[in-house]
């Protein structure tokens, strides 16, 4: 819109003005004002005109006797919206008779645009962890969480912080659970509520193994799969089981009111920990086919809400950073001290590399070693031994060295990216190399 310059009229947004003619005058002659965007409303509203104050009738603000020098001070204020309604009235008034201030004016309402830059609404990753360190540092906690139950309580902390603003289409989006079995790639189709309940129900194993209530135990026992002990003395039911009874039982696909047993079960788990202090020698979790201790099994979970926080993530299009480095070290050195179990059940099944005979050792003796090293913050070195998980890994039996990035390492173990798609630096022995990424790899499970 073109302005008239007359007090109250609209004027020109400033997007298309010209240069002021010559025969313009500052002396409130009878010729066309300058042309000068309009200010905003507000520091952030910058398209919305002000009103009409002659529509505004006995309310509208009577321009003030003001000198020039004193308008012309009024400038910046006037640009940041910060005059009074009267005083920007008169400011108006005069910008449509006196065109040096009507180009300053022009100048500062450009500048006022370059002092606010659009700020993302998204709250920092880092600022819970800012905030809690600096509250301990203040007053330590009386029962303090361990550090191996930490990166636990910070991963599951992390989640539920993503999940607190999801609505119903958020949790009903479909996510694709990746995994391998063998070499073979297996996947299942889920919902976001349906990955929480799979959480739920695996997490519900390390809640029987520190004595609390089992969230699956009617179902379980309704379904006959049984309890933490299994019906008739059979074996635990694992985590394929449990999580496959819940979405069994469960309305479908399950909907947000799977987070609140999930979050409270998760804060249980860590308080629980928490009173154990160090005393845990004793405690096991059980996952049917397999026995973690409780440190490991801790850091077991942790690195699954990880994971299927990234399924999540993924799904509903929004950014998900890693771990803490000092968080994600603890879970890569549990999946490097798994791997050698891990060769020897695939080389049980007939899955190592072919015509590879391992050359046994007795257990505690340096045998043949992979040197996997790990890059980034949270890296290091490992000396995985090949053929025996008894052996220790020695660098004078090493074969071969095997060099992957930290987070890209965590994926190939969560079974997100395959052996072959793995960026890895490659020495030595090709067939042992391929055994770790594969044993890698096989640590995935849904």
């Amino acid at each position: 819109m073109s302005g008239t310059g007359g007090p109250g009229e609209p004027y020109d947004d400033g997007s298309e003005h010209a240069e002021r003619q010559p025969e313009q005058r500052s002396d409130g002659g009878p010729d066309q004002p300058a042309r000068i965007p309009m200010p905003r409303a507000s520091v952030e509203d910058s398209g919305r005109p002000l009103p009409d104050p002659t529509d505004l009738g006995d309310l509208a603000p009577v321009p003030l006797d003001l000198s020039h020098d004193v308008l012309k001070s009024l400038l910046g204020a006037w640009a940041l919206a910060a005059c009074s309604a009267a005083e920007a009235v008169t400011v108006e008034d005069h910008l449509g008779t006196c065109g040096s201030c009507a180009d300053e004016a022009r100048r500062l309402r450009e500048a006022v645009g370059l002092l606010h830059k659009p700020e993302s609404l998204d709250l920092d990753p880092g600022l819970r962890t800012r905030v809690l360190e600096s509250c301990l540092h203040r007053r330590p906690p009386r029962i303090p969480v361990p550090d191996w139950a930490a990166p636990y309580d910070a991963e599951t902390a992390r989640l539920d912080a993503l999940l607190q603003d999801f609505g119903d289409a958020e949790w009903h989006a479909p996510v694709r659970l990746r995994w391998f079995e063998g070499d073979r790639k297996k996947s299942r189709r889920t919902t976001v509520a349906g990955v929480i309940a799979h959480l739920l129900s695996v997490d519900g194993l390390v809640a029987v193994a520190l004595g609390l209530d089992d969230p699956l135990a009617e179902i379980l026992g309704a379904s006959g799969t049984g309890g933490p002990s299994g019906p008739g003395g059979q074996g635990v039911a694992g985590p394929v089981e449990r999580t496959e009874a819940f979405w069994r039982t469960s309305h479908f696909p399950p909907t947000r009111s799977v987070r609140g047993p999930w979050r409270d079960q998760s804060h249980h788990l860590v308080r629980t920990a928490s009173f154990t202090g160090g005393s845990v020698g004793g405690f096991a979790v059980s996952y049917g086919d397999f026995e973690l201790p409780l440190h490991d099994a801790m850091l077991d979970r942790a690195f699954e809400c990880w994971a299927h926080a990234e399924d999540i993530a993924e799904a509903v299009d929004y950014p998900y950073e890693p771990p803490a480095p000092r968080h994600l070290s603890k879970i890569i050195d549990l999946a490097a001290r798994m791997l050698p179990t891990v060769l020897a059940a695939r080389r049980r099944a007939g899955l190592s590399a072919p015509g590879r005979t391992p050359h046994l050792v007795s257990a505690g003796t340096p045998g043949r070693s992979v040197r996997l090293e790990i890059e980034g913050a949270a890296g290091g070195e490992w000396l995985i031994p090949l053929d025996s998980p008894g052996a220790v890994g020695s660098a004078e039996f090493e074969v071969a060295h095997v060099a992957l990035d930290g987070v890209e390492f965590c994926r190939l173990a969560a079974g997100h990216v395959s052996p072959a798609e793995a960026a890895a630096g490659q020495v030595g022995d090709r067939e042992a190399i391929q055994d770790i990424l594969s044993a890698a790899a096989s640590l995935s499970r849904m």
